[in-house]
């Protein structure tokens, strides 16, 4: 993020065209405390390595994963037929009551087993959270659009910061830790894992490894994003393989955060982004961005 403080301009040029290209970018020196993100990433680990029936508390069927804890073998990518290796935990946005977007959004799920996880973890969101907003800025640049353009659209918007765990790996495990998908909300920031297996499909179908440097953000679109951008920016495959022999016995952590849009935020092409090479593939179909996600919810098996 040095070069976004320097030279604004050349950081959105150099962003919006890996972005173009991949679906992907890999932005150097983020700038997040790296206090933040140790203090939640080991009250992370705390928690998952509390017993099953303890964790299981904090699970909440049916109400799509928003909150708190999705159990190992859950989720599964859309068409799979195998469940991911992981187990994750959720926190949102948390709002005032009689706030009209409560409808959307649950209240928290905040474990007593470990002391600061609320304080931490919440911290870690507020902290990607803005630095959401100000890559969306880059690519607001990119678009020719007022630099300002997602802030009133996302300022509300219905994020989680999912903290991942994938156990270690059997040698005969039936499915892989993540299986390919897209990311279905609008941009999300990846930290780096400490093990390998993140994956991104190219355009020409290969796949290629994601190792991102120490202190090192990735960050890619969501459907929501190439959606309203017709495409110019695309939400590109990835997954997570299985370690090489090696490595099966350690756990893998990350901490993606999924910035999504305010729950009522209609999705339709950008006209800019409409022209006679690219017609519109949403002409007619717009929709809001809650309704996109519940949608998209149901196809990974999380409602």
């Amino acid at each position: 993020m040095t070069l976004y403080d320097a030279d604004f301009q050349g950081f959105s040029d150099q962003l919006g065209a890996s972005f173009e290209r991949y679906g992907f970018a890999v932005i150097a020196d983020h700038g997040l405390d790296a206090a933040i993100i140790d203090a939640a990433l080991e009250d992370a680990k705390a928690f998952f390595a509390l017993p099953e029936e303890v964790k299981r508390r904090y699970h909440q069927p049916g109400t799509g994963g928003a909150r708190g804890l999705t159990p190992f073998g859950v989720e599964a990518a859309k068409g799979a037929t195998t469940v991911d290796l992981k187990e994750f935990w959720h926190v949102g946005r948390e709002l005032p009551e009689g706030h009209p977007y409560r409808k959307y959004m649950r209240d928290n799920v905040w474990p007593t087993e470990v002391p600061g996880f609320r304080e931490h973890l919440y911290g870690m969101f507020s902290a990607m959270d803005a630095l959401g907003r100000r890559i969306l800025r880059a690519i607001a640049r990119h678009l020719q659009l007022g630099d300002d353009y997602f802030e009133d659209k996302v300022q509300l918007g219905n994020s989680v910061l999912r903290m991942l765990h994938y156990p270690p790996v059997p040698a005969d495990a039936p499915g892989v830790r993540a299986g390919a998908h897209e990311d279905i909300n609008v941009i999300t920031l990846l930290l780096g894992a400490e093990e390998a297996g993140l994956q991104l499909k190219d355009a020409d179908g290969e796949w290629l490894d994601i190792a991102p440097p120490p202190n090192a953000l990735v960050v890619n679109i969501g459907d929501m994003l190439q959606r309203l951008t017709n495409h110019v920016l695309p939400s590109t495959t990835h997954r997570v393989v299985n370690p090489a022999p090696e490595r099966r016995g350690f756990a893998r952590y990350s901490t993606p955060f999924f910035l999504h849009f305010n729950p009522d935020f209609v999705i339709e092409s950008l006209p800019s982004t409409v022209t006679p090479e690219n017609p519109d593939r949403y002409a007619g179909k717009a929709i809001m961005a809650e309704d996109f996600l519940t949608e998209r919810l149901r196809e990974i098996r999380l409602i």
